[in-house]
């Protein structure tokens, strides 16, 4: 069979309304699990009187997690329609996964947003579509789970999609282009096949959304984009840094220059699970081995780039930022961490350029609170690589974080360079 076309697609939502259900009944629907470990993991979830959540337990392999029923690490399971082949980027919804849930987000190419049919949109599931959106997923699904909970009411279902499609306004997305599929994780409704509880849903199921999505094109015309996650050194082979290509194309023979680090090497070979490459293009995950580069004279948070047109390292950038979740307020001054790309960095915020709240523009720039959208400009307390996100979207997108929370979330407009 030829390869089919491949997606990567997180799936979000509020720590309770069933994202793990959902991701473990997605893949036993499209024979991802293997059935007999189903069986097992069903019987063991009984015998702890946990029964209703086997399909969750097949997704959290892990005995601690079990225990404490809670989603911890980003995991990638990966699944069939039968239009795509899909890598689930698992996103916890715990606040203290935030940080996963923005690495694992910022490389998603859409979204499942769960909302539960019992209560609706929570605090959390304002936080998250946010985020998806600012993180520059463009393809969403609603699934408005729980359905079998609330017997299958319409008006449950309607009430879930209103309050959801307020959110979507909030944030300027019209919700026009964005299916909301009511269905149970736990039970199966309208997952691979339309149920007859729900007789008045007329759209699509889950799995054939999911086929309506559109692959990304891959910007391979834009020059090369590559921020560093690690560096390694390998006998024999010498300097090796491991990364996402996000733009243009890697190939051997090329000089690349590392930035913020400016340094200069060669790349002589690329490798991809353990295989050579004859270059990598966005989305690939690799190691590239660069002559003339000691492995100390680079570090994670640096941008691989063409020596004629270097990734951008910031004196000042202009940014849009959403504040989501601040314990008290944003004022001039202010330095949280950026998370951009690789890079963390501590950043001050030295001008509030214009704000929104609830809609209507903002007399007062001295201070900025939850709920708040603004143009600020912020200077980085070290070199940093950004760019403005319409050239180069995964380097301009980013999340602000303080005090173990993310306080705001944002997109590079402009960059003045050092």
């Amino acid at each position: 069979m030829a390869e089919k076309e491949h997606m990567n697609l997180v799936i979000i939502g509020h720590v309770d309304h069933g994202k793990s259900t959902l991701t473990g009944r997605i893949l036993l629907e499209t024979g991802a699990i293997d059935p007999h470990i189903v069986e097992k993991y069903k019987k063991e979830a009984e015998e702890k009187g946990k029964g209703t959540f086997y399909f969750a337990w097949v997704m959290d392999g892990l005995k601690e997690e079990r225990e404490r029923g809670v989603t911890i690490d980003v995991a990638h399971k990966r699944f069939y329609t039968d239009k795509y082949y899909f890598t689930v980027i698992d996103a916890p919804g715990h606040r203290d996964f935030v940080k996963n849930m923005i690495t694992g987000t910022s490389q998603a190419d859409g979204a499942i947003i769960t909302c539960s049919a019992i209560e609706g949109p929570q605090a959390q599931t304002k936080e998250h579509i946010f985020l998806a959106t600012t993180l520059g997923v463009k393809q969403i699904i609603v699934a408005i789970n729980k359905m079998d909970a609330v017997k299958y009411d319409e008006a449950k279902y309607k009430e879930a999609v209103d309050a959801m499609k307020k959110l979507f306004a909030m944030i300027g997305n019209k919700a026009e282009d964005i299916p909301f599929i009511p269905v149970s994780a736990y039970v199966g409704d309208n997952i691979k096949e339309l149920s007859a509880n729900t007789p008045w849903y007329k759209g699509p199921t889950l799995l054939q959304a999911l086929d309506n999505f559109k692959v990304p094109a891959k910007e391979t015309t834009k020059a090369l984009r590559l921020p560093v996650q690690d560096v390694y050194t390998i006998t024999g082979i010498g300097t090796v840094p491991v990364g996402r290509v996000e733009t243009g194309v890697l190939k051997p023979k090329s000089k690349v220059i590392f930035m913020p680090s400016n340094v200069v090497g060669e790349v002589k070979s690329i490798e991809m699970h353990h295989e050579q490459m004859p270059e990598a293009v966005p989305g690939d995950n690799v190691g590239f081995n660069v002559g003339g580069v000691a492995k100390n004279q680079i570090k994670r948070g640096d941008v691989a780039g063409p020596v004629d047109n270097p990734p951008s390292v910031a004196k000042t950038f202009t940014a849009q930022i959403i504040v989501l979740n601040h314990p008290s307020v944003m004022t001039v001054g202010y330095t949280p961490v950026f998370h951009v790309h690789t890079a963390q960095v501590a950043c001050q915020l030295v001008e509030v350029i214009s704000a929104q709240r609830a809609g209507k523009k903002l007399e007062d720039l001295s201070f900025l609170k939850n709920g708040d959208n603004a143009i600020v400009k912020f200077k980085p307390t070290k070199p940093l690589v950004i760019e403005p996100a319409k050239d180069f979207g995964p380097l301009g997108r980013f999340a602000i974080r303080d005090m173990g929370q993310t306080v705001a979330a944002g997109v590079c407009i402009s960059v003045e360079k050092a």
